[in-house]
């Protein structure tokens, strides 16, 4: 038979709070036709489990986990890091999925975690070769460890003679929760997301969104579930549960009430409220707009466009272009222009989550006093953060807007 069994050493770190020295291990023969579950069930045989009403889940080096069903649902609705969908332990093939070199994290009872690091051979086996039979789940041909082991081999290369290696220094980076790294999630394409809504292309919105970091743009996230969940229900219903708590979480302005809307639409009941289809960005600029520019405006209820006051200016926008807000009350509704305290606190939480101490003081100094919002700019436009201020800051006024029209009786529809 041809060499294209996967060589899996899987070592237990420790469990129940303590640390194993040296680490047992066993080596496994894995097959293409293995799945996820097949290779936890031969982990727990090898490791001697006898009790197996516990969970078992894999971790893969990017994040990614591998559980069953219900805990995957479970975890999918997480408040915190990228959406990551959960892959299904009983269906995914071990060989389809790792490949040679790959670490990987196997955890066995999610209350004692025993912790296993698990590790691909460079080089693929024949089972014939290591096992002398080709068996129908992942066996192990290999091992050591006080298991007993069966062969009383201490570490892997154990010659019965030797010393055994010193214990490293730290604990194994798995053994802290350090494993693996948490790096930076890549940013969300914003022009993206908002295409991909205008286009109502549920595919497209969920590509955009699965993977990324979204916890800065939530409002604006929560604006294509509803399409979402109209068009993929299945791959977008994980998708929903985990704004709602993300939102639920951060509990900025309006987010509150996006979550209780986006619950709604998951129940498939129609959100409370008045529906009228507003673009928020919009309202926002009126809103919170530059005050040298606009001292407010009116929405339109049947319509949900929202002016700007010269929109009522006939000297300014010519006869045929004004509306007559007179002429039928019950339409509009007034929008008065907020003061400049909300953008300030927006300047103030953006220097706050700053993560570089020098970067953050300079922020924090540059809205002390008059023209604050112009040194703000400078420094946010010199450190590249421009875009992160924007998604920001827009998210955060979508909020209030949001919060605006739920004080009118009115939800965006």
């Amino acid at each position: 038979m041809a060499r294209t069994w996967l060589s899996v050493t899987v070592e237990l770190l420790g469990g129940r709070g303590e640390e194993l020295w040296p680490w047992p291990g066993r080596v496994f023969a894995v097959g293409p036709s293995h799945t996820f579950m097949d290779l936890a069930n031969a982990i727990n045989d090898a490791f001697a489990r006898w009790d197996r009403s516990h969970l078992s889940l894999f971790t893969l080096a990017d994040g990614r986990v591998i559980t069953d069903e219900e805990t995957g649902a479970e975890m999918a609705g997480s408040i915190r890091g990228p959406i990551i969908a959960p892959m299904d332990i009983a269906a995914l093939k071990v060989v389809r999925t790792l490949e040679p070199g790959a670490e990987f994290q196997f955890t066995f009872d999610l209350g004692d975690a025993w912790i296993h690091r698990c590790v691909v051979g460079e080089v693929k086996v024949d089972p014939l070769e290591v096992l002398g039979v080709r068996p129908g789940v992942p066996l192990p041909y290999w091992g050591w460890g006080s298991i007993p082991d069966q062969y009383v081999r201490r570490w892997a290369s154990d010659d019965g003679e030797s010393r055994a290696p010193g214990k490293p220094s730290q604990p194994h980076p798995m053994l802290l929760h350090a494993w693996p790294l948490q790096v930076q999630a890549p940013r969300l394409d914003l022009p993206e997301l908002r295409g991909a809504i205008a286009a109502a292309n549920a595919s497209r919105f969920l590509a955009v969104v699965m993977g990324h970091d979204i916890d800065d743009v939530l409002q604006q996230v929560g604006a294509g579930i509803p399409m979402a969940l109209e068009q993929r229900r299945r791959e977008a219903e994980p998708v929903a549960l985990s704004v709602i708590n993300r939102l639920r979480w951060r509990d900025g302005a309006g987010d509150q009430l996006l979550a209780e809307d986006l619950l709604a639409y998951l129940r498939g009941v129609p959100p409370t409220g008045r529906a009228v289809p507003v673009d928020l960005d919009m309202l926002s600029v009126v809103l919170e707009g530059d005050p040298g520019l606009s001292t407010g405006g009116y929405l339109d209820l049947s319509t949900g466009q929202v002016y700007d006051d010269a929109a009522t200016d006939p000297m300014i926008v010519g006869e045929d272009a004004a509306i007559d807000v007179e002429e039928e009350p019950e339409r509009w509704l007034r929008i008065d222009r907020s003061d400049s305290r909300d953008g300030w606190r927006d300047m103030a939480a953006f220097a706050e989550r700053q993560h570089d101490k020098a970067l953050r003081e300079r922020l924090e100094h540059a809205i002390e006093g008059k023209g604050a919002f112009a040194r703000f700019r400078d420094i946010v436009h010199g450190e590249n953060l421009s875009e992160d201020w924007y998604a920001f800051s827009t998210d955060r006024q979508m909020g209030r807007s949001r919060e605006f029209l739920a004080d009118n009786d009115i939800r965006v529809g």
